[in-house]
This record gives C-alpha cells, structure tokens and sequence, in this order.
C-alpha cells in the first residue's frame, strides 16, 4: 500500500479519494462486531482499496449512547494528525451504498513484525514491556509482553488522550518500515476512564521527551474555536469534548502514562 499521505502518480490526496471516490463493496470482514465493508474506491483515475463501517451496520452500546462509532473513528483519526504523529490511517465521514459511515484507508500489515508476545519467564527481556501474566492452560502461566519501541509508545500516548476502551492486539498494524497505525476506535473518548489496552507497560513511567511538546500542541489545538476543538464539535458531544482536554491537562500535570484505575477492567476481553 501506498504511503497514506498520497496515492501516486496522480495529484489527488488520499483525503480526497476517499472523502469523494466512488465505493465500491468488494467484500466483508465476517469477524467483525459490527457491519466492516472491503471496499475499492476510485476518484479522477485514482484507486485505492477501504474499509467501509456504515452506521447502519452498528450495534448500540449503552454505555455510549451518543453519536456513532463511525464519528468517534473519525474524530481519533482528527487527534492523530493534531499530535503529527500519524498514527490511525486517513479517515473521513461521508455516505456510502449502505448510508453515512466511516471510510478507512485499508493498511497492509507486515504479517513479519512482532509487537506482541507471551513468555515462559518472568521478566520480560531486551526490547519488551511486561503487560502481566496470562493463564494460558489450566495449570500454566505465562508472561504477557509487547514491543518497548517509540512508535508503539506514541500510540500509547494517544489511547490516554483519546481515552480508548478497545486497544486490543488485532488493532495494532505494523507496517513496513516499522511504523504502526492504530484502528477500530469507534469505542472512545468517553467522560468516564474507561482506558483498556494491552499497551500497559510504560504504566506510571514517565513520559517520553517528545511526548510533552506533542501535549502542549494538543492543548492549544484544543481550546475554544482552534481547529481541532471545532473539528471534534462535529463529531462530539460538548462534555467529550472538555473529557479530553481534562485528560490532556492531566497528562501534562503527572507527566506519566496512566495506570490502570481499578474500576474498569484494565485488559480488554478478548485481547486480540
């Protein structure tokens, strides 16, 4: 797959493909919990290949019960590119066959790279976090790990922001290069703390350098009529909207990846 930013050899950016491309549905991720449509689009003689999630196909969530998924996916892919980080692949809101949903720039993940692992140890070695231990068969544990790398630090530093309640292991994509993109957040930006990831191993450990310059950034792209605050008033409601300045003033405070709070379950189930 092309680099998201742009879809050679052509001068139409990959926002424009799919924000104005013609959809086509090639066919259905079955395993999916909601309606996920493989889709084609085509715009001025230019592919690519999509996720297509039309609201239509959502099943309601009564802890979120208001907006869509499909505007939460949206409104993740709008902090991403506010941090410039680029970690949640180009996502737009618009109509499609099946009515107005979330149109996803589809990534192929480097089926090589490793960012998960369980161990036969206790301690997790040279490039790995500990997550905790995992009961694998009836009488045998092991340890849960994933890559201690900066490009999947970042991404937990967005799921803080965001306040992610689904950061499970099939939602993580390596691409080749070595960057990863986060997908399926339609399960964010709730006012209560509803964090769950399988990324809890820089739990309580102090932020990355760059991580504070980024927090900053997102703090005055938040305020009243800036860009991103105006762009998330669309897809958000007005208390989701001060959540996550809440979360971003509160990052900056600590100066420390969250912990998990001890009133939500911290592991999300099942955790691929």
């Amino acid at each position: 797959m092309p680099a998201p930013e742009r879809i050679p050899p052509g001068g139409v950016t990959v926002l424009d493909l799919l924000t104005k491309g013609e959809l086509t549905v090639e066919g259905q991720v079955r395993e999916a919990s909601n309606a996920v449509l493989y889709c084609s689009v085509a715009h001025e003689g230019e592919t690519a290949v999509c996720v297509y999630k039309p609201v239509a196909g959502e099943r309601p969530l009564w802890d979120f019960p208001d907006g869509t998924l499909a505007q939460r996916e949206v409104a993740a892919y709008a902090v991403s590119e506010a941090t410039g980080w680029g970690l949640v692949p180009p996502t737009v809101l618009r109509d499609g066959p099946y009515g107005e949903g979330m149109v996803q720039l589809w990534i192929d993940a480097d089926e090589g790279a490793e960012l998960l692992g369980l161990v036969d140890r206790e301690e997790p070695g040279d490039g790995w976090k500990a997550v905790g231990t995992a009961q694998v068969a009836e009488d045998r544990t092991a340890l849960l790990v994933h890559a201690d790398t900066p490009e999947l630090r970042r991404l937990a530093v967005l799921d803080a922001v965001i306040n992610n309640g689904d950061r499970k292991g099939g939602h993580l994509l390596p691409a080749p290069g070595g960057r990863i993109y986060g997908i399926d957040h339609g399960v964010t930006f709730h006012v209560d703390d509803k964090l769950r990831t399988l990324l809890w191993g820089w739990a309580g450990e102090p932020l990355p350098v760059e991580a504070a310059g980024v927090l900053t950034r997102l703090d005055g792209e938040l305020a009243p009529g800036a860009p991103l605050a105006t762009r998330l008033a669309e897809l958000l409601t007005p208390a989701e909207i001060d959540a996550i300045r809440a979360r971003v003033a509160l990052l900056r405070t600590t100066g420390r990846h969250p912990e998990p709070s001890g009133q939500w379950p911290a592991i999300p189930w099942p955790p691929v």
